[in-house]
């Protein structure tokens, strides 16, 4: 990369921020909750007409139900210890008291979630069989179709687009038994990791209020910390379930290409959706429901999404953890440094044999970036042509990147991909797992679209500070980012675990370990 992208001031920023509001747009940070639900039930369904309930209630408050794993959500529901109704009204009450502050959640659908939870529960009652996320809310980030139910992109060219179809995944979480409430914000059309946008503003950190949560599944991962869902959907290429998982002390699982299946036929393992929640085994459950066969999509994998439902638990005595020095020279905030490095100890007391060392990421500044702009292009170049005021200033430099790329760049970015993909299968044949940051930076001021230095080094461009995670992206591995601890003032820090091609189970388990060791995600923000 050559020609460094377009930069606002701190000031031309908050404007943007501000447009929204000027635009007639619902919400900005703080503001009311639209809904784009045409279902309205003739009234509120009366939870006292539930299933017969178990005798022993074990929990008695909303907000006890909404702090609950999704794993004990979903167990309760089966016992009928709780109704779907039940969980779904103290969603939506702990949404309605929290989401003004954070502006995670930018369309609900609460009456038609309610009619839907009350279906369950009739269907229950019924003795109809009971999907693995039979009752649990669920958000959608607003980059996934959902039939019915506005989606925005986070660009105002889809201010009003309702699709009339919905994504794999969303019917495959329904189809296991979940409850769609709403949709959750994202950057313009996922670029870059901090989510804002000018249809509905930013959404702000729960720790610090006037820091981001991160991208571009920044509104999924608030909404996770706060309660007001215990499953969420996201999305990644350069980071973007990584990093806002890490910004907001919750768990994000970049899968292994094809373990989620996608909708576009694209033969690219650079982006994917994937699950994310508060605890590994409930990003584990998540999963089962959102992976399979999918013949549209050719890097579909087969495996048994039963799998993901088993147990977590095992040893990890002799396991063999390589754990990063540097990625290649890349810069960490000290903070960063001293909070991942503080749980080396965390591998060697599970039984890990623990070794610095990393693969060789040459070349990788440069492969990815021309990846990434010619799929930019390719899918936002019209946009960019057609309403080049509508688009913002990253995207459009992203798409004159690729505009001076030539086929030759193209092929020796492929090149170093392929290359890279045997680099680390041959890593892993020493190693079971990499250990490294999630994050180069702490959660930075929300006003700042993106950090143009990271420890006194200047980025080159608008993603230059996510490489710690990107560089992951182009191996194919699948990567997990799991609550480490926090920085001096009080900001979540996450660590990233890597695992071998299609080792997702295994690196879902080291991930529980870690969690069950350390248990850093229990520590809620005050708000």
């Amino acid at each position: 990369m050559t020609d460094l992208p377009p930069s606002l001031t701190r000031r031309a920023f908050g404007r943007v921020l501000g447009a929204a509001a000027l635009a007639g747009a619902l919400p900005e940070i703080g503001g009311a909750m639209p809904s784009s639900d045409p279902v309205q039930p003739e009234s509120t369904p009366d939870a006292s007409a539930s299933a017969p309930r178990a005798p022993s209630v074990l929990v008695e408050t909303g907000d006890e139900i909404c702090d609950l794993t999704a794993v004990d959500l979903a167990a309760r529901i089966r016992r009928k210890q709780l109704s779907a109704r039940e969980v779904m009204e103290a969603h939506l009450a702990r949404i309605a008291r929290v989401n003004p502050k954070i502006n995670a959640i930018v369309t609900l659908v609460a009456d038609r979630a309610m009619d839907d939870a009350r279906k369950a529960d009739e269907h229950q009652a019924r003795g109809g069989t009971l999907g693995p996320l039979h009752g649990l809310p669920v958000a959608h980030k607003d980059l996934i179709n959902t039939a019915g139910v506005r989606t925005t992109f986070g660009s105002p060219i889809y201010r009003n687009n309702v699709p009339s179809v919905d994504a794999t995944l969303v019917t495959r979480v329904r189809d296991a038994g979940a409850i769609m409430l709403g949709k959750t914000n994202t950057p313009e059309f996922g670029a870059g990791s901090n989510t804002f946008n000018t249809v509905f503003g930013a959404t702000v950190n729960p720790y610090d209020l006037h820091k981001t949560a991160g991208g571009s599944s920044g509104g999924a991962a608030a909404a996770l910390r706060c309660g007001m869902v215990p499953i969420a959907s996201g999305s990644d290429m350069a980071g973007s379930l990584r990093n806002p998982a890490a910004f907001n002390g919750v768990v994000g699982l970049r899968p292994s290409p094809g373990r989620v299946p996608d909708d576009d036929g694209s033969w690219s393992p650079l982006a994917t959706m994937g699950p994310m929640a508060r605890t590994v085994a409930d990003v584990a459950l998540l999963l089962s429901a959102m992976t399979g066969n999918h013949a549209p999509d050719p890097l579909a994998l087969t495996d048994d999404p039963a799998i993901f439902r088993a147990p977590l638990e095992r040893s990890f005595k002799g396991a063999r953890v390589a754990w990063f020095t540097s990625m290649g020279g890349i810069p960490f905030e000290p903070e960063i440094r001293r909070v991942v490095d503080a749980n080396r100890k965390v591998f060697s007391e599970l039984g890990c044999v623990v070794s610095d060392d990393e693969p060789d990421f040459t070349g990788v500044d440069e492969a990815f970036p021309t990846l990434r702009q010619l799929g930019y292009s390719a899918n936002y170049g019209a946009h960019a042509r057609e309403h080049p005021t509508l688009v913002k200033d990253t995207i459009r430099w992203e798409i004159a990147q690729a505009e001076k790329r030539t086929g030759t760049d193209a092929g020796r970015a492929l090149a170093r991909q392929a290359n890279l993909y045997l680099q680390l299968a041959r890593f892993f044949e020493r190693y079971d797992y990499f250990v490294a940051p999630v994050t180069q930076v702490a959660p930075f001021d929300v006003t700042t679209e993106y950090p143009t230095s990271v420890a006194g080094v200047a980025m080159r461009t608008y993603i230059d500070w996510m490489r710690s995670c990107w560089y992951f992206t182009l191996t194919a591995c699948p990567a997990i980012s799991v609550p480490a601890g926090f920085t001096a003032s009080g900001l979540p820090v996450g660590i990233q675990i890597v695992g071998p091609h299609r080792g997702d189970l295994s690196v879902l388990q080291m991930a529980h370990a870690f969690e069950r060791a350390t248990n850093f995600g229990a520590r809620r923000p005050s708000i």
